[in-house]
């Protein structure tokens, strides 16, 4: 791990991190924490998908000269609001890093793969009868989406999932976030919302040590989504073979040891009603035969996460991970 740079402002100190995994690109990660550097509780941030691949973990994250691309997906989706800067000036150290193909990690499409070829003169035809320059963000992020069902296939090819290698990368994030001198290793949570709160179920189960999970808009239980609303996800939600042994709520619930935090929109157009009300009786009774514990709050609305779910998220944090 390597810092590229350090900021300073708003009451966070701010470092711009990378480290190199077995493949591809290098990861770059974004540290916010408070000021004064006394050791406090850590907290790895997961983006969302947002069909946007271009820019990644820095939609969370106000930094001194933010993307246009980071800029937006916050006003569209966070209400404006950097959560990590947010909970860094709450009293918790918090990373937040590009995962397998966004931001950094993100593929080289050039030249264009084959099936990619005819997918792009279609919508760079629409865009010139529309008069309409796209910019390279834009362009890649059509492209990224139609290129992830090719990153499917070679995952499965061998012996992974989409789902698996962004795991992977998780992983490793919170590895270099446990490792940090500033962190308490022994009280670290995860959060994301919507994609990354898929995300953040899929690393509670993975690793035991989790003190506390926040997952917001990204609850349901798999039959719930069966046949209409699985068109509206990535392969991040549809892990090959996965629902033969886990349904979502009981891949949260994990070994429910932990604290786990869930927010639900009445109104996502994401999941179903019913999908929602389930998945939070089967996620009650799991909690309720383990040392863990969970808590709901539905909130009327759309897919979103905004600053009334950030400051629910910051509370659930301070009452569990114990900020001083």
């Amino acid at each position: 791990m390597r810092i590229v740079d350090n900021w300073q402002s708003d009451g966070v100190r701010g470092s711009v991190l990378e480290w190199n995994t077995p493949f591809g690109p290098p990861t770059r990660a974004w540290l916010v924490r408070p000021v004064d550097g006394a050791p406090a509780p850590g907290l790895l941030g997961l983006h969302c998908h947002a069909g946007v691949k271009s820019v990644g973990a820095e939609r969370l994250v106000e930094t001194p000269v933010p993307s246009a691309g980071a800029a937006r997906l916050r006003q569209d989706l966070y209400e404006g609001r950097a959560v990590a800067n947010e909970l860094a000036r709450a009293g918790f150290v918090v990373l937040c890093h590009d995962t397998f193909a966004w931001g950094s990690r993100r593929f080289g499409l050039d030249p264009l793969p084959w099936r990619l070829r005819d997918v792009m003169a279609t919508y760079e035809a629409a865009w010139l009868a529309a008069d309409h320059s796209p910019g390279d963000d834009e362009w890649y992020d059509v492209a990224a989406g139609h290129h992830e069902n090719t990153i499917a296939k070679a995952a499965g090819l061998l012996g992974t999932s989409f789902a698996g290698m962004v795991a992977y990368d998780d992983l490793v994030a919170l590895s270099v976030l446990r490792g940090l001198d500033e962190v308490d290793a022994d009280r670290v949570g995860v959060f994301g919302f919507s994609g990354g709160g898929g995300r953040s179920a899929t690393l509670t189960a993975l690793d035991p040590d989790l003190k506390a999970s926040a997952i917001v808009c990204m609850m349901t239980t798999f039959d719930a989504m069966m046949p209409a609303y699985f068109d509206a996800h990535s392969w991040l939600f549809t892990t090959p073979g996965l629902a033969r042994d886990l349904d979502h709520p009981s891949l949260t619930a994990g070994r429910a040891r932990h604290h786990q935090f869930v927010i639900y929109a009445e109104d996502d157009n994401l999941f179903p009603p019913q999908g929602m009300l389930t998945a939070d009786r089967e996620l009650t009774e799991h909690f309720h035969y383990g040392t863990g514990t969970y808590q709901a709050l539905f909130l009327p609305g759309p897919h979103r996460f905004d600053h009334e779910m950030q400051t629910a998220v910051k509370t659930f944090f301070a009452n569990h991970l114990a900020v001083e």
